[in-house]
């Protein structure tokens, strides 16, 4: 869950209400897969391990799938469309059981030299009304290397121009933003190879738009990336995929950003699962989708 509740999202649920992750597995042409856990750190494979959300569209890919709640109650998903390319996925549903026809947006279309368009994610902004869509792009010619991006929309059709989001000097991707202790934190994977980091880092700001100063220090293994943050109880923690070996989704616990507990031999994911995201369901919504 992103707990954004100053931005009209699904934040005050009790900490007793479940927890509901989605993620993809290789190579991203299955579709979406679900998973719950009510204490955060086991996790239960729903539908036998088939995909819940199938390809939709030929030559679709389903990666880095990142799903939330809006103000119109609404849940609203977003993935990765391909491996290159301007495009991004998006499917609504009421129930988180039946979905929308699969769309395809050109967030870059208009941006010469995008070479990807990746692992989008979406927060809801009441002050504005529209929906900010923030993801990670190698613009030809801008920089060396992702930077994150971010374009705004009000109905996922009409979509503003993109504008850098976040550039601190160096190749980053998957930024993955929370609201807590009266501030924005924002995850992402700090990309350098020279020396090697590929780890996951913190900023912080005053808004969800920053601007985004006091990096941290990384607190995962070089190999990290898709970063997604819940809160439970009094910890705040941060899920990931090490995706090489020993490749495994991991976690890291936090009471204030800054101090980090491992907790890679204290959660058990689905075998094989990758980049995801992860939402706070209510127990009537879970028993829903189990009995589906």
């Amino acid at each position: 869950m992103k707990c954004l509740a100053a931005l009209c999202l699904a934040t005050a649920l009790p900490a007793a209400d479940p927890l509901l992750f989605i993620y993809f597995r290789e190579p991203a042409n299955m579709g979406i897969f679900y998973a719950t856990s009510d204490d955060g750190y086991g996790w239960k494979e729903l539908h036998g391990g088939k995909p819940w959300i199938a390809i939709g569209q030929p030559g679709e890919l389903m990666r880095d799938p990142f799903l939330t709640r809006g103000p119109d109650r609404q849940f609203h998903l977003v993935w990765t469309w391909g491996w290159r390319g301007q495009s991004i996925g998006y499917a609504h549903s009421a129930d988180l059981v039946h979905w929308s026809e699969q769309r395809e947006i050109p967030l870059m279309a208009g941006i010469a030299g995008t070479r990807n368009t990746w692992a989008p994610e979406i927060y809801w902004d009441r002050a504005t009304a529209e929906w900010r869509i923030v993801f990670s792009s190698v613009v030809e010619g801008r920089q060396e290397g992702n930077r994150i991006y971010s374009a705004t929309t009000r109905d996922f059709r009409t979509v503003s121009r993109p504008e850098v989001f976040f550039d601190p000097g160096y190749a980053v991707i998957d930024a993955t933003i929370l609201q807590a202790r009266g501030r924005y934190y924002m995850v992402f994977k700090d990309e350098r190879n020279e020396p090697l980091h590929r780890w996951l880092e913190v900023a912080s700001g005053p808004t969800l738009a920053g601007p985004w100063s006091g990096i941290g220090q990384a607190f995962t293994e070089s190999w990290s990336e898709g970063p997604s943050v819940v809160r439970v109880g009094r910890q705040y923690i941060v899920y990931y995929d090490h995706y090489r070996d020993p490749k495994r989704y991991q976690a890291a616990r936090s009471a204030d950003f800054e101090h980090w507990t491992p907790m890679a031999e204290e959660v058990h994911f689905p075998e094989g699962c990758k980049h995801g995201s992860f939402l706070r369901i209510t127990q009537k919504e879970r028993r829903r989708i189990e009995a589906a």
